[in-house]
Order: C-alpha cells, then structure tokens, then sequence
C-alpha cells in the first residue's frame, strides 16, 4: 500500500512517501505554507499525484505522552485531510522525529540554509519509516 506521512507544521510540512510494498520511506517535499486551507490544497495536489491509500500524521505528543495544543492542532488537520481527499488517515507518535532528524543530517553533514529546507521532509521519512516498520513487525505476528 502506498502511505503518505505528513510531519506538519505552523510554517513548513514535510511530506514523504513510501512504495507499494511498504519497504521504503522516501521524502518528497517540504511545504512552505503558513495558511492551513491552502496546505490542505496543496497536500490533495501531492495525494492525486502519488495515490496514497492513508496518510500518516505526526503526533507530537509531550514526553510524559500527554496530548497539547500542538498535538489537537495536527489531529484537527489529519481530520480535515483525510475530509477533503477521502482518504484515511492515522496518527503517529512523533516524538524525538526532529532530534532524529538532525541526527541524520549530522551524518551528512548537511548545515545552514539546507538543513532548515530539508529536515521537516527528514522528519517526514523517520515518521513513516517508523509506522511501515510497525506494520511489517505486527504483521509478523
């Protein structure tokens, strides 16, 4: 199946993709967008061009797992998205996607003006990477 993560975010949203066979997470793009309308609009152009089946979203719960404002603002998103396409969507633990991130880029040694531009679609494959590994894991069992 093909799944969209969205790692969004009040100025940029990072969007990444994974192959059918749910072995890959690949970014696709950031999104530079401070209006949500206009985001969602730009998200459904993405869906259309890579047919997903679901979208995952970032949760960014707080460390102790509580659920914010930050974290109610991105469900009240993926509910909007998920509206606007019809297609599904589920949440995904964000925490510590963005340290990972920045960690990756360390490796890379990607700094400065790029690293700003490109850590959110980073942050995008660490989250879907993470859910499709969830899924081959729990389907194991």
């Amino acid at each position: 199946m093909v799944i969209m993560a969205i790692d969004y975010g009040d100025v940029r949203t990072g969007v990444a993709v994974c192959d059918k066979f749910e072995m890959l997470a690949s970014p696709v793009c950031v999104i530079t967008q401070r209006k949500p309308e206009l985001l969602l609009e730009e998200i459904a152009k993405l869906a259309e061009q890579h047919k997903p089946e679901l979208f995952v979203v970032g949760l960014p719960k707080n460390m102790d797992s509580s659920v914010g404002e930050r974290a109610i603002k991105c469900t009240e998103f993926a509910q909007e998205l998920s509206a606007l396409t019809g297609i599904d969507h589920v949440m995904r633990d964000e925490r510590l996607t963005t340290v990972t991130a920045h960690n990756a880029l360390n490796v890379t040694n990607t700094r400065g003006k790029k690293r700003k531009a490109v850590v959110d679609q980073v942050a995008a494959v660490v989250i879907l990477q993470d859910y499709i590994d969830y899924r081959r894991i729990n389907s194991l069992k």
